[in-house]
């Protein structure tokens, strides 16, 4: 669902023929040197591999210790009805693959690795249009791959596919400076792909739930708290713009510089499901905020449309039924991040059912309505705003029952319009001001009603 552009046989040519100058700076790197992100960004430009400094900072984050492999290339060779997706390395790493269905994607785990690779070299397959739809059209066996931190210590290569697959390889390899992953893939059939991933789930344990670091200050537990979500992340880039611009790095700087504003304010707590450039699931976005004990939840996105007039901030809450067709299609983009992450299809197991339950997340939901209503008053004069701005849908982030929780669209990535305004770190600052500004008017308004209640009980 979010487009992304591709990358051009002269770009794919640039990358390969820049492999030796991207080798000896990674080298480099490797060996100690004392380069930063920025630095090494101007190196690859200046050879004419990356025309996206950000997509370096973005993919290059963590820690960069001498023992931190390096990708420095990647590319995607069709071999008759095969294909093998190779990546430059600075050293070899252990790989494990295995498939996962609904829709089919090969996923091989590794060692947390830097990518060093413009993130459209994968020309990944809109969201929301791949699985058996796609898998039906004649196409590629391979219809797009993607790489990222999938967690603290580990990297992932997710490879969309347009039919079941069989692992072949999926191994480095020491070559004569550095080496190389190699990953072959043969075509399949639908049940032998469904047997081998499940399989896999079988032998597999679940992956325990994420220990999110919460960065919250100590002694400030009687602040309310403020749990705000840069969507995407890691191996899930998000929406893309034509220039290459990630969803996942431009919500995280929003998400920062709302943090620190709301800090600023002094009545409140802020602190963030996401501290760096990693993977998080939704379901573990949800527990993080319920965990830390929320008093509200704020997730921040920046998709991509069919349709690039369309511009402008939205506000979505919860609800059962879409409130139109473009809330839905939203809602089904952001629902695909486990899976595009590699993890497997599930159906939401998480609803509670009961009396109090049920009062708890109509009140839950009520507050929602009242800082998404309070959050488009403050956008009316300080950003731009979509001509429908308030919307709900069934997104999961937004499904704890006893945390008010909204889901805010920046901006679509696909609109030249918010594209700019997105980009521009002015914007950014105005923006952020009047976010925290609607959060603590609502905490505001949230107190002031709480008060009038307890004085009505003791009139009683």
């Amino acid at each position: 669902m979010s487009e992304r552009r591709s990358a051009g046989p002269n770009r794919f040519k640039a990358l390969l023929g820049a492999v030796g100058v991207m080798r000896a700076a990674a080298l480099a790197l490797a060996a100690g040197f004392a380069l930063n992100c920025g630095a090494l960004a101007e190196t690859f430009a200046g050879a004419g591999v990356i025309g996206n400094r950000a997509a370096i900072r973005d993919t290059a984050t963590g820690p960069a210790a001498s023992n931190v492999v390096s990708a420095i290339a990647a590319r995607l060779e069709q071999q008759g009805d095969a294909a093998r997706l190779v990546f430059e390395l600075t050293g070899q790493v252990s790989a494990s693959a295995f498939p996962v269905v609904d829709p089919y994607r090969i996923v091989v785990d590794l060692p947390e690795i830097a990518f060093l690779i413009d993130p459209d070299v994968g020309r990944p397959a809109p969201r929301g249009r791949r699985g058996r739809d796609a898998a039906q059209a004649p196409s590629p066996l391979v219809q797009s791959f993607r790489f990222g931190r999938f967690a603290a210590g580990r990297s992932r290569v997710v490879i969309d596919l347009a039919r079941p697959a069989k692992i072949i390889r999926a191994a480095s390899e020491e070559q004569q400076s550095g080496a190389r992953l190699v990953i072959e893939l043969e075509p399949s059939d639908a049940s032998s792909f469904a047997a081998a991933a499940g399989e896999h789930a079988r032998l597999t344990p679940p992956p325990p739930a994420a220990q999110l670091d919460s960065q919250a200050p100590a002694g400030n537990s009687a602040k309310p708290i403020v749990v705000i979500d840069p969507g995407h992340g890691g191996v899930d880039v998000g929406a893309a713009g034509v220039h290459g611009e990630q969803e996942k790095a431009i919500v995280f700087d929003f998400a920062r510089t709302l943090a620190a504003k709301i800090e600023a304010g002094g009545g409140l707590r802020a602190i963030l499901t996401r501290t760096d450039d990693v993977f998080v699931s939704l379901d573990d976005r949800v527990r993080f905020a319920r965990q830390n004990d929320a008093a509200l939840f704020v997730s921040i996105h920046a998709d991509t449309l069919d349709e690039p007039s369309v511009e402008g901030a939205t506000v979505y809450t919860a609800s059962n039924l879409a409130s139109d067709a473009d809330a839905a299609r939203i809602a089904e983009t952001e629902n695909f991040a486990d899976q595009a992450a590699g993890l497997e299809h599930k159906e939401d197991a998480s609803g509670v059912d009961g009396i109090l339950v049920d009062l708890t997340r109509r009140e839950t939901r009520a507050y929602s309505r009242l800082f998404a209503a309070t959050l488009i008053s403050q956008w009316k004069n300080a950003a731009s705003l979509n001509k429908n701005p308030s919307r709900s849908a069934g997104f999961v982030v937004l499904k704890a029952h006893d945390v008010p929780s909204v889901l805010l669209e920046l901006g679509y990535l696909s609109s030249e319009q918010d594209l700019a305004r997105l980009t521009s770190p002015q914007w950014r600052e105005q923006a952020a001001d009047a976010t925290a500004q609607a959060i603590e008017a609502f905490f505001a308004a949230r107190e002031r009603r709480a008060q009038a209640v307890a004085s009505s009980q003791r009139a009683r």
